[in-house]
């Protein structure tokens, strides 16, 4: 076993993280020859941590807050002898919670009620029995498809490889996506952002659908083409759209979504700091752990796919 490692906290070391990487068998200290390993927290500008390890030639592992390491990717790519480890899969429980929150308002007219000044009539739509294609197989959509079994048995996953998820009716590759999107209801965006999921929904794709789909987006927004979306929804092309995460975001004030009666746009939230604190603590202690030593961490990066 490996003497403790040296751990360094950017940009500041909470008291809770530091008792995570002491409890995973290493030590924090500040920003020195002696570092071999950094947690990047939110607020650490990328053009800092640049010349952290531009001029840390030690560091050989890094563990960044997020689920999602697209922003970090062109310095892995400039220091590949570094591992670098995401919080992918960490959050699966409260942004899988929040998918099937999101997928529930819209199915039941949430949107039409919280709007309303007066009483309406009655309508919605169960999830019982519905046809759902999840898009992503990491941990958020493989616990959103956990508890969407629930309700249905017909759920298709999409991910990169043609691998069966256990519990999913179907697994099919991206070449599959269109096919699938022709039969659902209920389209749940769970994947990585890379430049090849970019307007993952586009125009094309969005016409896919059947009117009466819906669509949830917990990932990240550039994964749906915004204005192609904003036009389905007011030509009544589709029936309504969950939004967590937009692009651009922020939605700036007075964009047309935020009147849009079948959307639903919420600031980011499905996983808050306090739901993550002890979610990204569990991962600092067992990466620090693993890299003491010498094992591979949990949620390693492979820079080539972007997450």
């Amino acid at each position: 076993m490996d003497a403790s490692p040296v751990i360094t906290i950017l940009p500041e070391p909470p008291t809770h993280l530091a008792d995570a990487v002491r409890d995973g068998g290493g030590v924090t200290a500040p920003l020195s020859e002696a570092t071999s390993g950094l947690v990047v927290l939110a607020g650490e500008p990328l053009e800092h941590l640049e010349t952290v390890l531009r001029e840390n030639s030690g560091i050989r592992w890094i563990q960044v807050y997020l689920a999602g390491a697209d922003q970090w990717v062109p310095l892995m790519h400039q220091y590949p002898q570094i591992r670098w480890s995401s919080a992918k899969g960490a959050y699966g429980q409260p942004v899988g919670e929040y998918a099937l929150t999101l997928t529930l308002a819209m199915l039941r007219a949430v949107p039409t009620f919280a709007r309303a000044r007066t009483w309406g009539p009655q309508q919605g739509t169960s999830l019982h029995g519905k046809r759902v294609v999840i898009v992503g197989a990491g941990g958020v959509g493989r616990e959103i498809l956990r508890l969407v079994s629930v309700f249905t048995p017909h759920i298709t996953v999409v991910r990169s490889h043609d691998e069966p998820v256990p519990g999913a009716e179907r697994t099919v590759t991206d070449e599959g996506l269109e096919d699938a999107l022709g039969g659902t209801d209920v389209v749940i965006l769970a994947a990585a952002m890379t430049t090849s999921t970019r307007h993952l929904i586009d125009e094309r794709r969005l016409a896919q659908l059947p009117p009466h789909a819906v669509l949830v987006n917990i990932a990240r927004g550039p994964l749906v083409d915004t204005e192609a979306l904003t036009a389905a929804l007011a030509e009544g092309r589709l029936a309504g759209a969950a939004l967590d995460v937009t692009d651009p975001q922020p939605l700036p004030d007075g964009h047309p979504l935020w009147t849009e009666p079948h959307a639903l746009i919420t600031p980011h939230t499905a996983e808050t700091e306090a739901m993550i604190r002890p979610l990204l603590a569990n991962r600092v202690r067992e990466n620090v752990r693993r890299f003491r030593n010498g094992e591979p961490p949990a949620g390693l990066v492979d820079p080539a796919k972007g997450y």
